[in-house]
């Protein structure tokens, strides 16, 4: 079975926990640049490539400055979001903002970002000309019902809130070129988390196929289509993870096959990744505050729930590692716990790890992408800090960690 393996060595990880109190997320620079790399270079048939890194993802500036310096643009659906790329650095066509059931103040943003503005619905249409304007350049979002399967995170098509339909968006570009836009893009997200390459490859074709169709029947030539993201992450140690070179080659095939060959000029190819670009290359370090044996054993973490979610929300799996224990077998079933007042504040059931100790370090896999970012107060916890670990193996804080003084920040006692 492969091995999922750390960044870090034992006593590295012990000194920056000396530092840095537990618990707290740390990411491995050296990792996220290389795996950008390698996806670029999956795509360097395309000249007009770019990958929008999905900022919901790990909205961290630090994280997002250090793609931005590898060529990505950002893909956004707030107004925080939009703002953080601004203050990156990261404005213009280099923004995608892509929302649903979107307030007036977001568009207006864009629109003052030179952002370009992805349609999730077609009554938006004339919502964005009333409070923004429509922009010389648009995109629409696809959703394509029966004829793409969905996943469990994203759920099906046909039930998902995304998009528009296959006739709407006939309607929706004949539209906006009678209200003046001249240059159109064309997307959809269909999946989440997904490890089957061939997946995403028959995704592009689907959007390919339906370019050529609006070309013909419209005479709207695209300039590029954004293929979304939702490429997964080997969570398991027994996951595949996604063949990107294979996706790549599969994508240039269809594309030459099924858009070049039709008839459609050439154009761009874009991304919109988030998980696979950082998901693999986070880690949730934290502490056992205590060990606890009643009807099953159970190994209770300074970490909670509020620092990672997905176990709770999803039962995702994610890999446990104790650093001081690497080599010995598991000795035991645990439930690994945090503290908060929930039963399911749980990280792992029913998983074998080796005998742990009060003290021990606890590291949690592949949580670079909606780990932080799903964090919460609930119960009165505390957002941890955030760490980076440098490609000189030095450690910079790129986020601290919440204060009680920061949880009380909005609170108003004056009338008490």
């Amino acid at each position: 079975m492969p091995k999922k393996c750390l960044p870090f060595t034992l006593e590295e990880i012990a000194a920056i926990a000396e530092k840095h109190p537990t618990p707290f997320h740390i990411y491995d620079e050296q990792g996220i640049r290389e795996n950008a790399r390698r996806l670029v270079a999956a795509f360097a048939w395309n000249p007009g490539f770019k990958e929008y890194f999905a900022v919901k993802a790990c909205p961290n500036p630090r994280l997002m400055q250090i793609l931005k310096e590898e060529g990505f643009g950002m893909d956004c659906s707030s107004l925080p979001e939009l703002i953080l790329s601004e203050r990156v650095g990261v404005t213009g066509e280099s923004i995608m903002f892509t929302s649903n059931n979107t307030p007036e103040s977001e568009f207006v943003k864009a629109r003052e970002l030179g952002a370009v503005i992805n349609l999730d619905d077609i009554t938006h249409i004339d919502y964005l000309k009333r409070c923004a304007g429509i922009p010389e350049l648009i995109c629409l979002r696809y959703n394509p019902g029966a004829l793409k399967g969905g996943n469990a995170i994203i759920g099906n098509p046909e039930e998902a809130k995304y998009g528009f339909t296959g006739s709407q968006l006939f309607e929706g570009y004949a539209k906006l070129q009678q209200l003046g836009a001249k240059r159109f893009g064309l997307h959809t997200m269909v999946a989440s988390n997904e490890l089957n390459p061939n997946y995403f490859v028959e995704t592009a074709e689907i959007l390919f196929d339906l370019a050529v169709e609006i070309n013909r029947q419209l005479g709207i030539t695209f300039e590029f289509i954004n293929l979304g993201g939702g490429i997964g992450i080997p969570y398991k140690p027994e996951d595949v993870p996604v063949d990107l070179e294979f996706v790549g080659e599969g994508i240039r095939k269809a594309y030459q096959e099924r858009l070049i060959g039709k008839g459609h000029p050439e154009l761009k190819i874009y991304l919109e990744c988030g998980r696979m670009i950082t998901g693999p290359y986070g880690y949730l370090v934290a502490k056992v505050l205590h060990v606890k044996e009643t009807y099953k054993r159970y190994i209770g973490l300074d970490a909670c729930m509020a620092n990672l979610m997905r176990p709770a929300l999803y039962g995702a799996y994610h890999h446990i590692t104790i650093p001081a224990r690497i080599g010995q077998l598991g000795a035991r079933v645990y439930d690994v716990t945090g503290s908060l007042c929930e039963n399911n504040d749980k990280f792992a059931v029913n998983r074998k790890l080796p005998d742990a100790v009060p003290g021990d370090l606890v590291v949690i896999h592949d949580t670079g992408a909606h780990g932080h970012a799903m964090g919460f107060q609930y119960n009165g916890k505390l957002r941890s800090a955030e760490l980076l670990l440098r490609m000189d193996r030095s450690v910079e804080l790129i986020r601290r960690a919440e204060t009680v003084e920061d949880y009380f920040a909005t609170l108003d006692f004056s009338r008490l």
